[in-house]
């Protein structure tokens, strides 16, 4: 796990607890904004921190890459020639859309990639 990217490593514990057999960690990135606290890739899946819950409450979501039906960049500005030029990112599951924040285009381009990857 040497060559595991991550922001914190608080975070990056948080996911690693929660391994099934076999899987790995491919990236823990930290998320700004409201709503989302961090995103982690397995080598199976997804997995979301969301605080958006009433009282200070929050779930952490295992999304299979298998029930992702689209991963989207999202910006609140036109394109300019750049495909990533966004931080954020947006992954939907059936009828959810969870939207990630980061700090920089890299991670949102890295994080696209990866779940495409698992997900075709």
């Amino acid at each position: 796990m040497s060559d595991v990217i991550y922001d914190s490593k608080g975070q990056f514990e948080q996911v690693r607890s929660g391994l099934l057999e076999g899987e790995m960690i491919i990236a823990v990135y930290d998320a700004i904004g409201a709503g989302t606290g961090f995103i982690g890739l397995t080598n199976r899946r997804i997995i979301i921190q969301d605080k958006s819950f009433v009282g200070k409450r929050f779930a952490i979501t295992s999304i299979p890459y298998s029930k992702v039906s689209s991963v989207s960049v999202v910006s609140n500005k036109s394109w300019a020639g750049q495909f990533f030029s966004s931080g954020t990112i947006a992954v939907t599951v059936g009828t959810h859309t969870y939207e990630v924040e980061f700090r920089g285009s890299d991670k949102a381009h890295h994080v696209h990639n990866v779940i495409l990857h698992y997900a075709s």
